[in-house]
């Protein structure tokens, strides 16, 4: 954490050194410290599809569901074979009640290759 706050001292443009003080703050459950960073990242490089996925992680962990949708979709747009993005999107649409949105992106995951993805299509989805 140290390292990456000089870095962001050292070149406030490191966008890449937001990202990764974002995933740390987001493992040490300071959700909107990492929301805070990513949303940095993204302010110096707006086609960053990481750090949308990070910051939607953070957004899922306070249970803002539809935010963490918006920036899966925003990871997607940026790269559509993004399986991780979709398979976080259907996590956040389950949570809100959409199974068939959910199991729309899981099966786009599971095409992907994501076997996890592919385990909640067999388990949830007709």
């Amino acid at each position: 954490m140290a390292d990456l706050t000089k870095a962001i001292e050292l070149n406030p443009n490191m966008s890449v050194a937001y990202y990764n003080r974002g995933k740390l703050k987001e493992g040490l459950k300071d959700y909107y410290g990492s929301i805070a960073d990513c949303t940095k990242a993204i302010e110096i490089e707006p086609n960053f599809k990481s750090a949308y996925s990070q910051r939607g992680i953070s957004k899922y962990r306070l249970k803002d569901y539809n935010g963490a949708i918006a920036d899966f979709t925003k990871a997607i747009e940026l790269d559509p074979n993004y399986t991780d993005a979709y398979s976080n999107r259907g996590i956040n649409k389950e949570n809100l009640g959409d199974l068939t949105g959910a199991c729309a992106d899981w099966k786009k995951a599971a095409s992907l290759g994501d076997t996890d993805s592919a385990k909640w299509v067999a388990n949830q989805c007709n």
